[in-house]
């Protein structure tokens, strides 16, 4: 699930990641939506979608851009459950009318990732280099407007 992340994160700092996390989601800074298949059960999550608002060093803007990501567990990929759980998050998005356009930064060799961003109806930029947890990763920069852009 995280190979194209560079692998998983380390164990230490995990803690502290989820708890921010939570502080994030509680104080509306940050939307994280689990992708769940059947309502009568959720307890099985198939992956997560999230939309946070940030500051990107490796495009050089000043204002802070919103940027989403998702991840699906191995057993519930090719489902097409990520793309579904991408379009509600951008419709959310839309509906809330304060996130403005989403980036998204799949990495470059991230086909299915690269696949949602383009049948979806983002708009490929070009590639950039993202530092994500002292990793520099290789991706395609992807915008949508999800009040104009969405089909």
């Amino acid at each position: 699930m995280m190979a194209e992340l560079g692998g998983p994160l380390p164990r230490e700092g995990i803690e502290a990641k989820v708890e921010h996390d939570v502080k994030e989601a509680a104080s509306g800074t940050m939307l994280i939506k689990m992708i769940v298949l059947d309502e009568p059960e959720p307890g099985v999550v198939a992956g997560c979608v999230t939309l946070w608002s940030h500051e990107e060093v490796a495009l050089a803007q000043e204002e802070p851009i919103s940027e989403t990501g998702w991840m699906v567990l191995p057993e519930f990929q090719g489902r097409g459950v990520a793309k579904a759980a991408v379009r509600a998050l951008l419709e959310l998005a839309r509906d809330q009318d304060r996130w403005g356009p989403v980036h998204a930064f799949p990495g470059v060799t991230n086909g299915p990732s690269n696949g949602i961003c383009r049948s979806l109806g983002f708009t490929l930029l070009g590639k950039v280099d993202i530092d994500f947890a002292d990793r520099i990763l290789k991706t395609n920069h992807w915008v949508i407007n999800p009040h104009t852009d969405l089909p």
